[in-house]
């Protein structure tokens, strides 16, 4: 393992659009594993932007991460409900949709869910 990492999201290593140009997923590997930036435009919603391209019915990927700016709506699968925004810490479980709320675009940083997210069977 290196003992010092510096790697920057406008250089990642991949980076994968979401459907009708609605942004962005920029991801590094580290050793410890994938770090995500999304970057989602006003107007995206997981159901529509991302389902497509994961083929399942909600997301399926935990989610452990940082509301850098903009505002989301997070609906799990049961109901229950709530918003994430600037300086939040998010932690989301398997089975959700979500969507931008407001004219501003929503960047999350994500630890934990965003490795095979936005791919084929990959909430």
């Amino acid at each position: 393992m290196t003992a010092l990492v510096c790697k920057n999201f406008d250089s990642a290593d991949e980076t994968r659009p979401f459907e009708d140009g609605k942004g962005r997923l920029d991801l590094l590997t580290t050793d410890r594993g994938p770090v995500g930036r999304a970057v989602f435009e006003p107007g995206w919603q997981w159901s529509k932007h991302v389902k497509p391209i994961a083929g399942t019915e909600s997301c399926q990927a935990s989610h452990v991460g940082y509301v850098v700016s903009g505002r989301m709506k997070i609906v799990m699968d049961d109901g229950e409900s709530g918003e994430a925004g600037p300086g939040d810490f998010i932690s989301i479980a398997p089975g959700h949709d979500a969507w931008v709320l407001g004219d501003e675009p929503c960047v999350t940083l994500d630890w934990v869910g965003f490795g095979d997210y936005a791919t084929p069977s990959g909430s």
